[in-house]
């Protein structure tokens, strides 16, 4: 039995991250699932939210993107964006697909899952929670934001995130947690992409619950800006770990060696960048790194 027929792999998280790490996993197939951020609110999403509500989409339209392997006209009209005047310019075709089949009274994650049946793509896709909340944070003096743009535009330091309103987190992402035997977080924008799932208490109850699966914490290549740039490794591994309840991250997976992590977590490096732009992650090297995590503890397991 091949270690990706074996094995369950969740990764957690939104934006471009998400998608390459899915993109890197996209061998498990079916036994991969991405669990998607659905709080942000900037460019077409936002714009998409303000007028018609519901959950963000873009971060899940994203991953799907970098999952098509079969060029053709349906994976072009979900990529399509909208040029030049009026109110259709900065729109991406695929926010809008999906869109109107919730307004068609389609269940979120059956519209994915209708995208993904007509785009041939295997790796599951689910939505952290099927009814929209905004992230919200709140600054070392005490000051309230809501929205993921202000958010990153904070000038203040935080002491704390949340969702506005708490929502349930859908029940498939919880599922898939329990069942899994490896669990990744990352790479991606700390506060806007990887926390907004960690918020929802399903979500971190399930990871807490799963003392089989293995947590993997996967560190970004280039620095962030805003409040999370200002925030160390450390501080963001113990953000982690209290959102999941005190439940351990197992190992860190990143470019560069941190002795002054080494008391506290396993630490894995390993050359991880894509040759041709050194701040993008590597689907094949990511996918290599994942696998050999995978055959490490499938070789304790059996000893």
């Amino acid at each position: 039995m091949s270690i990706y027929s074996s094995n369950k792999v969740v990764a957690i998280g939104g934006g471009h991250g998400l998608g390459r790490m899915l993109a890197a996993l996209a061998d498990f197939g079916s036994n991969a699932t991405g669990i998607v951020a659905t709080t942000d609110n900037g460019g077409s999403t936002g714009r998409i939210r303000d007028c018609q509500g519901g959950i963000a989409w873009g971060d899940t339209r994203n991953c799907i993107n970098q999952l098509i392997t079969e060029p053709s006209i349906s994976s072009m009209m979900f990529e399509y964006r909208f040029r030049g005047a009026g109110e259709l310019n900065g729109h991406n075709l695929g926010n809008l697909m999906l869109t109107a089949l919730d307004n068609l009274s389609v269940r979120p994650l059956e519209a994915i899952d209708l995208i993904r049946s007509m785009l041939k793509v295997d790796v599951n896709i689910i939505p952290m929670s099927e009814h929209p909340s905004d992230l919200t944070a709140l600054s070392v003096e005490g000051s309230w934001v809501t929205g993921e743009t202000s958010v990153d535009e904070m000038e203040q330091d935080l002491q704390r995130l949340d969702l506005d309103p708490i929502v349930p987190a859908t029940k498939e992402a919880v599922e898939a947690i329990l069942q899994a035997d490896c669990i990744i977080l990352g790479p991606g924008s700390f506060l806007t992409s990887i926390m907004p799932p960690l918020l929802l208490a399903d979500i971190s109850k399930a990871m807490n619950q799963n003392k089989h699966a293995k947590i993997v914490f996967v560190e970004n290549l280039s620095p962030e800006y805003g409040p999370a740039g200002r925030m160390t490794l450390k501080q963001k591994l113990e953000w982690c770990e209290r959102a999941l309840q005190g439940r351990k991250l197992d190992i860190i997976l990143g470019e560069e060696a941190h002795p002054e992590l080494i008391d506290d977590w396993p630490c894995i490096t390993r050359p991880l960048a894509s040759p041709n732009r050194d701040w993008r992650h590597d689907r094949e090297k990511l996918k290599h790194a994942i696998t050999s995590l995978l055959s490490t503890e499938s070789s304790r397991a059996g000893e």
